[in-house]
């Protein structure tokens, strides 16, 4: 499927499910503890390197976006559809949201501290992976923390109903670690740490760390 095709999928389906979607996942991070300490590490990492600006790149109804700025994160959110922009902005009044494609990342060079990917990349076919992660290395600066989550697998799904019971279409991709790593380091990323862990966030999720190098 060309670039136009799967985004305007994806943009259509979130745009659908935005409300029911927010009301789902609004308290997932109090059911997940891992994730929580993953996100607190990260949000230590930017402050190590003096704070600033952090990206949450897909980053649907604000809930990653807003727990960071509870971490003392100066996090602000970009997702692709509307309808779930609006609903961030709805419940995360006074945060930073901004409609936007990681396919073609809108922001300066070097411009963040840090980015998160928060199971975001699952919708991005693998031969448009490595382009959007060129777009990530490009505006964080030197020396910046990126964070991805991800599902663990071997397969591709179409995902035709979700959240409320509303239709989508969507195609969400399962990932070993140690394929997403690559694709870090060929972008230009150092790999510090990788994980997997099993929790009400993914049935099987993978974490990794990268620095942007120099």
């Amino acid at each position: 499927m060309n670039v136009e095709g799967w985004l305007a999928d994806t943009r259509t389906s979130y745009d659908t499910v935005a409300a029911s979607y927010a009301d789902v996942v609004r308290n997932l991070l109090a059911e997940t503890p891992y994730e929580r300490a993953t996100l607190a590490l990260f949000a230590d990492l930017v402050l190590a390197v003096g704070g600033g600006p952090v990206a949450d790149v897909g980053c649907g109804t604000g809930r990653i976006t807003a727990h960071l700025h509870g971490l003392g994160v100066d996090a602000f959110g970009i997702d692709l559809s509307p309808g779930m922009i609006e609903v961030a902005r709805r419940d995360h009044p006074g945060l930073r949201f901004e409609v936007g494609s990681m396919t073609e990342l809108d922001l300066a060079e070097a411009s963040v501290a840090g980015l998160v990917a928060w199971y975001s990349l699952i919708h991005v076919p693998d031969d448009q992976v490595g382009s959007v992660l060129a777009h990530f290395r490009r505006v964080v600066r030197p020396g910046g923390p990126l964070l991805v989550g991800f599902h663990v697998g071997d397969e591709t799904r179409l995902k035709t109903q979700g959240y409320g019971g509303h239709p989508m279409k969507v195609h969400v991709h399962y990932r070993q670690p140690a394929q997403v790593a690559q694709w870090l380091r060929e972008s230009g990323f150092a790999v510090e740490a990788q994980m997997t862990l099993t929790s009400a966030e993914s049935r099987l999720g993978g974490i990794l760390f990268g620095r942007r190098q120099s």
